[in-house]
């Protein structure tokens, strides 16, 4: 496995960056503008999992939330174990081999730990940080995103961020983040506990896109049964590291009602972003209902010239924009084609068939639980219009 070993600091030439971002993204047929042909649709291929409990190099693997696909052909995954649970807060780099017939196998090829400014790892024992997105960088380095700690103590409080680090973990820097994101009191304004950001996504161009979860406090309530709700789609200047444009995506209400009795409500949230061309996604989204199981939806999301620029909108709640457009590629009910769907959180490029045709994969977080949940991964062809 040829593993990226080196971190130039902003030295690709745009031209080049550009090129190696397109490779990565496995945007093919992109225009000159880097927009991307629409899907058709997407056929499933196969799907493998990991049970709950699979230990590598003495520590447990699971929780995992992101997946992007590398240049040489693995994939990077990052674990939401945030530390004081099961271990370090982690990421790995993985095999997925798998061919038209749809037999799919998945291989664990090492693990690291995304390290702070200091050099070293974040603490096993206290939550800091909550991992749930990673991407790769045109030059082979790594975007993570963590959703942050909330907590009434301010010591105890960890804000939501996206940084950049090298393919052993080591700190690069830290994207400029709009206040609005951060934790103030999960009440009246900012984040909300564990609702921060679970999307990001590196478009050919090399824009860096962030989305929260679900609403912002100031933004709107919560999605519901009876309605939905709205995410903000931060785009970032990857030479500055700061924001250059804001968007609105809006949730439509939770599909699915949690069985009687069950111990929480169900909920539906945005969990990743998929660059597919400039401005052009893939969003996941992923509904769950107690007792009942998870509802995904694959949906083909647009920045138009006609969408708002909403990074001076301090509160979305009773403003009037126009958000990205929406449109589901694919809805995936409880079980689809006799697979019965687990957390899915993340979502990659996959390699291009014999036919021409790329792939998606999917990847579930099992939050730990051995009874019910796996490490789930679900491998689709790209059929193009």
């Amino acid at each position: 496995m040829a593993l990226v070993h080196s971190w130039r600091r902003m030295a690709v030439g745009v031209a080049t960056a550009v090129a190696m971002a397109a490779a990565l993204a496995g945007c093919g047929g992109n225009g000159d503008d880097g927009r991307a042909q629409p899907i058709a649709s997407l056929r499933l291929l196969g799907s493998a999992s990991l049970p709950t409990g699979t230990v590598f190099e003495g520590v447990e693997f699971g929780g995992i939330s992101g997946l992007d696909r590398a240049a040489d052909g693995s994939y990077w995954a990052i674990s939401d174990d945030r530390g004081g649970e099961r271990g370090t807060p982690r990421f790995y780099n993985l095999g997925i081999d798998y061919g038209a017939s749809g037999n799919v196998t998945v291989k664990i090829n090492r693990q690291a730990n995304m390290l702070r400014e200091d050099g070293t790892p974040f603490p096993a024992t206290a939550r800091t940080v909550d991992p749930e997105a990673i991407r790769t960088a045109p030059d082979g380095s790594l975007y993570w995103a963590s959703e942050g700690n909330w907590s009434p103590t301010a010591a105890s409080r960890f804000q939501p961020f996206v940084r950049q680090m090298t393919a052993q973990g080591a700190f690069v820097r830290e994207l400029a983040m709009p206040a609005m994101y951060r934790y103030v009191d999960n009440a009246t304004e900012g984040a909300r506990s564990n609702k921060a950001f679970e999307a990001l996504a590196v478009a050919p161009d090399g824009t860096v896109y962030a989305a929260n979860e679900d609403a912002l406090v100031q933004d709107g309530p919560l999605t519901t049964l009876q309605a939905g709700s709205v995410v903000r789609v931060t785009a970032f200047d990857p030479g500055t590291g700061r924001p250059r444009g804001q968007y609105a995506y809006a949730l439509p209400p939770i599909p699915v009602d949690a069985a009687p009795g069950a111990p929480f409500g169900p909920d539906n949230g945005l969990s990743d972003l998929l660059a597919v061309g400039n401005g052009q996604f893939i969003a996941v989204e992923r509904a769950f209902a107690s007792g009942v199981g998870n509802t995904i939806r694959l949906v083909w999301t647009e920045i138009t010239g006609a969408t708002t620029d909403v990074i001076g909108t301090p509160r979305l709640a009773g403003a009037t924009y126009a958000p990205m457009t929406r449109r589901v590629l694919l809805e995936m009910p409880l079980a689809y084609q006799g697979v019965k769907l687990d957390n899915i959180e993340a979502i990659t490029w996959g390699h291009t068939l014999p036919n021409g045709h790329r792939t998606l994969v999917l990847a579930a977080d099992n939050n730990f639980t051995a009874d019910t949940q796996a490490s789930q991964f679900i491998v689709f062809e790209v059929l193009p219009q």
